[in-house]
């Protein structure tokens, strides 16, 4: 669906993934306009200075101070799906592992083509605490969750954390949308490695800034991990581009000289664009508290589900995601959410929220 939406030759909108698809602002041109001469700096500074100081400036600005950057444990791929697929191909054949549920549907896919056998965690049992047991050999936490932005609190991950030393089990959190949101930006790695437990960190920088793919994913390992991640991590790369990396440090310095919250602000400004127009046909955001930069939209049980919805809106232009993916161990209950991008311009949102309220009416009123 996403492919679809990036591919339509019609030019609908294309409220699909959660990428940074966005009008740069004038701090993030003026970083854009310094290109020729990150490649230049690329040519004749080594590689590890390079990446040691995006990891750096990146993990900073994001609140990740014991990350342990210059130590060879921060690998940077090309994007956080390749960082995923790494840790599938390096985790045991026919290991059982926990995977939240609902959240974003590649992490189960990636697993289950690695040959993984997957056990759904809830965000009900996440916030009971109440953990897995054998034969469950990693808990895979997506922090902050998408599509719902659930965080995880620090208390929690800490009781996961010591869970998981008791039973020998390794955390694996997916924190691709902790640069949007404070709360999630505690400091995980402290917190995991005070436990003393066995962890798989990824990171993203694809979330945060309208870099056309320009991007990294981090993939980050604690040192007590024996898993075979540098091995799995030759297998699909050589290196990510030192421009690129050049790049996110600066993006990254930004980021905490106002980005952050000029980012923050168009969000919560296409949020209450979305709230708004959905409320006139009675719909409601399934999760109002949400930080992160995608709603979704809960459907009442007595109306048209989201696949219907998805088709309709696709006659009229709009592309969006109907959820019932994410529920990827159930994917039935995701038929009454449909899920938007919020990191649009806000013309194309409000545009696009509109049109999804007088679709809704429309097959409510033919219903």
């Amino acid at each position: 669906m996403e492919v679809d939406a990036l591919t339509d030759v019609d030019g609908g909108l294309n409220l699909t993934d959660g990428h940074a698809r966005l009008d740069l602002s004038p701090q993030q041109a003026a970083v854009i306009a310094r290109l020729p001469e990150m490649f230049a700096v690329a040519t004749r500074r080594s590689f590890p200075s390079i990446e040691t100081a995006a990891h750096r400036a990146f993990l900073d600005a994001i609140g990740q101070h014991s990350a342990p950057v210059g130590s060879g444990r921060i690998l940077s791929c090309y994007s956080s799906t390749l960082s995923t697929d790494i840790v599938a191909r390096a985790l045991p054949a026919g290991a059982t592992v926990a995977v939240l549920h609902p959240t974003f549907d590649n992490i189960a896919d990636l697993f289950v083509t690695r040959g993984l056998k997957l056990v759904p965690l809830s965000e009900e049992a996440l916030l009971r605490q109440e953990w897995p047991g054998a034969p469950v050999d990693a808990i895979v936490v997506t922090n902050p969750n998408n599509p719902t932005g659930l965080v995880t609190p620090e208390g929690h991950l800490r009781s996961l954390a010591e869970h998981a030393v008791r039973h020998g089990q390794t955390v694996i959190i997916d924190a691709s949308f902790r640069g949007q949101v404070r709360d999630a930006q505690y400091d995980t790695y402290a917190v995991l490695d005070a436990a003393g437990a066995d962890w798989i960190v990824i990171e993203d920088t694809g979330k945060l800034w309208p870099t056309h793919e320009l991007k990294i994913g981090l993939l980050a390992y604690s040192e007590r991990t024996r898993l075979p991640i540098e091995r799995a991590f030759s297998e699909s790369l050589l290196a990510a581009s030192p421009v690129v990396l050049q790049l996110i440090e600066a993006l990254a310095a930004d980021w905490v000289d106002g980005g952050y919250e000029r980012a923050r602000d168009l969000v919560q400004r296409n949020r209450d664009a979305v709230r708004e127009a959905i409320g006139s046909v009675g719909l409601r955001l399934a999760d109002p508290e949400s930080q992160i930069s995608v709603a979704r939209v809960a459907l009442p049980v007595d109306g048209p589900d989201s696949s219907l919805l998805y088709k309709e809106l696709l006659e009229r232009g709009v592309h969006v995601l109907p959820c019932a993916p994410f529920h990827w161990a159930d994917p039935e209950s995701g038929l009454r959410f449909i899920r938007l991008s919020l990191a649009r311009p806000h013309a194309t949102v409000a545009s696009a929220a509109r049109t999804l309220a007088d679709a809704y009416r429309e097959l409510s009123a033919a219903a």
